[in-house]
């Protein structure tokens, strides 16, 4: 019995975290809080971002979606050039479970 448990308890999570993907991307200009938050507000406008993570420092903007999103370079320099920042690179890699 607890064999079936642990396995389902796996299987949920192996779920749960299927098919996530990161988005690291490199962004010149940032430098205040303020354009974080802009930053932020214009990509959870975007459909199946979970998490979004701003690092003003060293200008890195990390976002985590869902199965559903999609990033491409081209649609993320004209975000960031509406916004007034520069768009340098951006790195995609599928999220895995440590448990």
């Amino acid at each position: 019995m607890k064999h079936i448990l642990f396995a389902l308890l796996m299987a949920w999570s192996l779920t749960a975290w299927a098919g996530n993907t990161q988005y690291t991307m490199r962004v010149d200009g940032m430098a205040c809080p303020y354009c974080a938050y802009g930053i932020e507000k214009k990509l959870k406008a975007i459909e199946g971002i979970q998490e979004i993570d701003i690092d003003l420092d060293k200008g890195l903007v990390i976002v985590i979606g869902n199965e559903s999103v999609s990033l491409s370079d081209e649609q993320m320099k004209t975000l960031f050039q509406d916004a007034g920042f520069t768009f340098r690179n951006m790195e995609k890699s599928v999220l895995v479970d440590a448990d």
